[in-house]
């Protein structure tokens, strides 16, 4: 008997979120490396082209090793941009989550259309992960939650602005607070100076959103829910949470790779 031939070359992954943009490579079923940089909506293919070049050059895999590619994306004008960039640097013509991507999942929302790519793919690898019913908690820039079902049917969710939309809207709106861009576990929740005061009402601020909906979630559909969480302040807010289970650092990845993989 002949053994099963794996893929030949690698699988990138690229996730274009409105703050960041986070690409992975995969070999097989695994991430072996990774990036985040700055989402820019104005950037050109070719900007695109050598900044990923650059992050490569420092990596110890070639741009040549690349032979896939899967994008999902929630900035529209982008969308154009990494098709011509992977075209150019890559010879790839990229698969693109959305409407048409089979992902194996059911959507049961009013408007399918209408769900982010991320969501969806977030969910479909937290599934594949955990195969129960569960919440996924994404901490990017709006902060969301998915409710999947215990036989894997994306129910929907909630959305709320996320930890850096509220803090730039506080030190905005209130002209004497200064901005505070590094977020930390609170020492006390008597503060004794402005910024500490400003770092516990967002941090436990968040925490507190987080099990606030989480557990009308729960209640709503009358199931102890797991809850997984990812995105950049994830491991800090799942510390003070008292519903989140665990954190998945490359779910958004490792969905992108299981919907390419089922869509082979």
């Amino acid at each position: 008997m002949g053994r099963t031939k794996r893929p030949s070359g690698k699988l990138l992954c690229i996730d274009i979120g409105n703050t960041n943009i986070v690409l992975g490579v995969a070999d097989n079923s695994r991430i072996i490396d990774h990036w985040r940089i700055r989402t820019e909506r104005d950037i050109t293919s070719d900007e695109m082209g050598i900044l990923i070049q650059n992050l490569f050059r420092n990596s110890a895999l070639p741009m040549k090793a690349i032979k896939h590619m899967i994008v999902s994306c929630v900035v529209p004008p982008l969308l154009n941009t990494v098709q011509a960039f992977s075209r150019r640097y890559f010879g790839i013509e990229p698969m693109i989550v959305g409407p048409s991507t089979h992902t194996g999942m059911p959507i049961h929302y009013d408007n399918p259309k209408e769900v982010g790519a991320d969501r969806i793919v977030n969910a479909v690898a937290a599934y594949e992960k955990y195969r129960t019913a569960m919440v996924v908690v994404d901490f990017g820039t709006a902060t969301t939650f998915d409710y999947v079902s215990e036989d894997g049917v994306y129910q929907g969710g909630a959305i709320a602005p996320g930890v850096i939309i509220s803090s730039e809207a506080l030190f905005q709106k209130a002209s004497k607070l200064p901005r505070i861009e590094i977020f930390a576990k609170p020492k006390s929740v008597l503060a004794k100076d402005t910024i500490s005061s400003m770092n516990v009402g967002i941090i436990y601020g968040y925490a507190g959103l987080v099990d606030g909906i989480v557990n009308r979630m729960k209640k709503e559909a009358g199931l102890n829910l797991k809850v997984i969480a990812t995105g950049g302040l994830a491991p800090l807010i799942c510390e003070l949470s008292e519903t989140i289970d665990h954190v998945e650092e490359f779910l958004t990845l490792e969905g992108l790779m299981i919907i390419f993989k089922r869509n082979r």
